[in-house]
């Protein structure tokens, strides 16, 4: 997915995934003081094992918007086959468990219920994508893959978010602080601030779906 921003400007909307385990304070601590708007996209188990990072992040709603990474962090497919090793959720409703349990989760925490859903995978069976819809959720994709799930070196995460296009809808990941792949990620998102580069949330634009 990416947008279609208007005339004359360059916009990115940056998406973070916190999926589970701690806070990488390399990327929202810069954020914070270059005063970057970022989406992000947090699971229950995430929400309630970060209690200092979601107070930092209710401090500053006007740049972090949180949305639904479900509960558990499983892919939203509705089948047995795994998903990059990962099991999914497997049936209606376990996809329905995951998405409401993200969903509550989320609003309990920042006291306002998220309108978009980003599963473990980014990878959803067609009937789940039904499903998510009639939840009230709309699937956030995206259009450049910045840290590939936090695998790669911090040098691959910065040259591939500092290559980004306006329009582009990036993700990469805020919860793993001890991989190298989080310096580039910041460093990245700061190569496109001194580009001139401004940074929205996906509530702010007119997204176009690949």
């Amino acid at each position: 997915m990416h947008f279609v921003p208007p005339a004359g400007r360059r916009q990115v909307a940056l998406t973070l995934d916190a999926c589970m385990g701690e806070t990488d304070m390399r990327i929202l601590g810069p954020l914070l003081e270059e005063r970057v708007k970022a989406t992000i996209f947090a699971t229950r188990r995430w929400i309630d094992n970060n209690a200092a990072a979601v107070e930092l992040i209710k401090a500053h709603a006007d740049l972090l918007q949180v949305q639904n990474h479900g509960a558990q962090h499983l892919p939203a497919v509705i089948g047995t086959e795994k998903v990059y090793g990962i099991a999914p959720a497997g049936t209606a409703d376990a996809v329905f468990a995951e998405v409401l349990g993200g969903e509550q989760a989320v609003a309990t925490a920042f006291g306002a219920a998220p309108g978009w859903y980003r599963d473990a995978t980014a990878l959803y069976s067609r009937d789940a994508i039904e499903l998510i819809g009639t939840m009230g959720q709309r699937i956030a994709g995206f259009s450049l893959n910045g840290d590939i799930g936090a695998s790669v070196s911090g040098e691959v995460a910065k040259a591939r978010i500092g290559a980004a296009k306006s329009g582009d809808v990036i993700i990469s990941h805020i919860n793993q602080p001890k991989r190298p792949a989080g310096a580039g990620v910041i460093e990245g998102i700061l190569v496109l601030a001194a580009q001139g580069f401004d940074f929205v949330h996906l509530d702010d634009v007119d997204i176009v779906a690949l």
